[in-house]
């Protein structure tokens, strides 16, 4: 069963290299990121899944490695087996192996990368699925809010961002599992808003689950909106 979650943003700029001389600006983000990995490995899971989004539906259960190599950085992420199996991991998922590793874990680690626009019902049948595969597990789930929140922003600014951003925000702030499975994912693909299949992965995980939530980062640098969650 699902006994803990960290929601995490996945944009590149998270790691320093690839930020570059910008990487002090997303540093308040980097650390509620690192407080949320810290939270969801102190609850004491058996086996930690990391969630994102993927070009095509994969799942790698022996390990797996994702690169920055496609923003000029020499640097390789892998998941905590040790592992390198499989194709390469996807741009969100590499995040994720980063933070993993940033935060020193060394539990079994799957990751299961879905399409950002996979049906929500499919979604919550996969977080129902992902709960049953140990006693305790625990989730990394990687995904960014709308791309709309300004002129600047990847999908310039759209009027509707701000208001979905508040409804994610305040679901993953109090452990709102119908809020979440009740996104509409025509909204979240007309705002960029490629969390949305993640977030309804952990929905449905932490179905009946009873887990309490705790806020960690709301923003939208860059004209993207960020939240970091705890659930334990």
């Amino acid at each position: 069963m699902l006994v803990a979650a960290a929601v995490c943003p996945c944009p590149p700029l998270l790691v320093p290299e690839v930020a570059a001389g910008a990487a002090a600006e997303l540093e308040p983000l980097r650390a509620a990121c690192d407080e949320a990995l810290a939270a969801l490995l102190a609850a004491g899971p058996e086996l930690v899944v990391v969630v994102g989004t993927g070009t095509e539906p994969e799942v790698w259960t022996e390990g797996g490695a994702g690169s920055f190599h496609r923003y000029g950085v020499p640097l390789v992420a892998k998941l905590p087996s040790g592992r390198i199996e499989g194709p390469e991991l996807s741009p969100s998922l590499t995040v994720g192996a980063w933070l993993l590793e940033r935060a020193g874990a060394t539990l079994p680690t799957h990751a299961c990368a879905v399409p950002a626009d996979a049906p929500a019902e499919r979604m919550l049948g996969l977080g129902q699925g992902l709960a049953g595969l140990a006693d305790r597990v625990g989730l990394l789930v990687m995904g960014d809010g709308s791309a709309c929140r300004s002129v600047k922003a990847p999908g310039y600014l759209d009027e509707r961002a701000e208001g979905f951003d508040a409804v994610i925000a305040d679901a993953l702030a109090s452990a709102d599992v119908a809020a979440l499975a009740a996104v509409d994912p025509g909204l979240a693909g007309e705002l960029l808003a490629e969390g949305r299949a993640p977030w309804q992965v952990l929905a449905g995980a932490a179905e009946g689950a009873g887990l309490t939530a705790r806020l960690g980062y709301r923003d939208a640098p860059y004209g993207v909106g960020y939240v970091v969650a705890s659930w334990s």
